[in-house]
This record gives C-alpha cells, structure tokens and sequence, in this order.
C-alpha cells in the first residue's frame, strides 16, 4: 500500500480576509484552521503537514497534537510564506517535507469539503491511477455563457445557434483548489502538484466554496452554518 501526506499550508498576513485561518468561523474559536484540522483528523492518512509562518495558526494546530497523532507543524521559512511568493517556488518546497509516496494539498479556505469528500476523493485517485491517470484535482463544473469582450461573442459556443441553451454550451472545468492529489514523484520529477493526464474530481457548488475574499468568508459561514 501507498503511504499518503496531507500538505496543509497557511500564512500570516493574510491581506484580502484578516486573519481568515484563525479568525472565529461559525462556532469554532480557532477557525478555518480549527475545522479543517477537525475534519483532517478523520482522515486515513499517514501525515499531516501544517506548513505555516503564522503564530496563530501553530496555537491552533497544538490543540490537536494528541487528536491527531500524525500531525506535524512545520515552520515555513518566509520567503516561502509572502503574498509576492511564487506558487512554482512553493511546489518545489513541498517534497522536502515529506517522504510518503502521495500528497494531498488542501486549503483551510475550503470548508466544506469534509472527511467523507476527502476520503472519497483519495478513493477515485487510486482508482484513477488504474485508468491512465496520474493524478487528480477537484474542479467545480462551468457551463453557462461565458463572454469575451475583444470579440463581442460568447466564447463557449459548440454550434451555431446564437443563444443555445446552457445545458449545450461548452462544459468547462474551473479548478476550485480545494484538493490536489499526486504522487511526491510528480513534484519531483515534473515540478508540478497536477501530472500530465489529472482526473477530475467534480464537486458541486458548495461544496466547492472558497474563502477568498471578505464576503466568501461570510457567505461560507452561513452556508456551513445551514448545511453542516
């Protein structure tokens, strides 16, 4: 059997949500921090990697030190932990940490994905691997009409109808960022947390909300509030 790591990263100083990993999110005194860790702990995994430069963030991650046994709190230099740090450079940084044979890279801004979508999504990764995929990413499903500017024109048209319905527009995937799993070899070798050949984890809308700005912070709130 193949040994699993979740890659868990937060930082300080978080500009467009204050303190949005740690802040009080619905009844949970640590925050999103708190819940994912909650939802984590769950999880059938050998590791989980909190990566932070955030005081709060380790304060919060301590409590669980005996939930979660597993549970590592690894400091993440700054250069690595700035608003200009590129994504590339993170990557890279990410098999340092571990050596287990697949990661899991998550965000704490994406709280409803539970126990029971993660264990499900390492379930079709590993049947995904089977089919000729190599890796797998969480994508939320576009299929409306998407309008580009530069040619007055909807972008997304498969015939020739000018208001087709929805439902027979291009579908296309947005990738929501909630879940990425792959193989530490793929970061490695490729410099990437997606392969070549990714499968589509589909989520639906709210499941796949992300906390990236103010207001997704209150609308995630109230919808976990209402759908927990």
């Amino acid at each position: 059997m193949s040994s699993t790591a979740v890659f868990l990263p937060t930082r300080k100083g978080s500009e467009r949500v204050i303190n949005k990993n740690t802040r009080k999110f619905s009844n949970f005194e640590g925050g999103l921090l708190e819940l994912k860790l909650r939802q984590l702990a769950e999880l059938d995994v050998d590791e989980v990697i909190l990566s932070t430069n955030d005081e709060e963030s380790i304060k919060v991650a301590q409590m669980f030190e005996l939930k979660i046994p597993n549970l590592r709190i690894v400091i993440r230099p700054d250069d690595l932990a700035a608003s200009t740090t590129k994504l590339t450079d993170l990557i890279q940084y990410v098999p340092s940490l571990t050596e287990c044979d697949n990661i899991i890279w998550t965000h704490v801004t994406s709280p409803m994905v539970s126990t029971e979508v993660y264990s499900e999504s390492l379930n079709e990764f590993h049947k995904s691997l089977e089919n000729g995929y190599d890796s797998l990413m969480s994508v939320s499903v576009f299929q409306n009409f998407l309008w580009k500017k530069e040619i007055n024109d909807i972008v997304n048209r498969k015939g020739d109808l000018r208001w087709p319905r929805t439902q027979d527009l291009e579908k296309l995937y947005e990738v929501n960022s909630a879940i990425f799993i792959t193989p530490r070899e793929i970061y490695i070798n490729q410099l990437d947390r997606v392969g070549k050949n990714p499968y589509l984890f589909e989520m639906d809308k709210l499941t796949s909300l992300d906390v990236d700005w103010e207001e997704d912070f209150k609308i995630a709130e109230a919808v976990y509030d209402r759908f927990k």
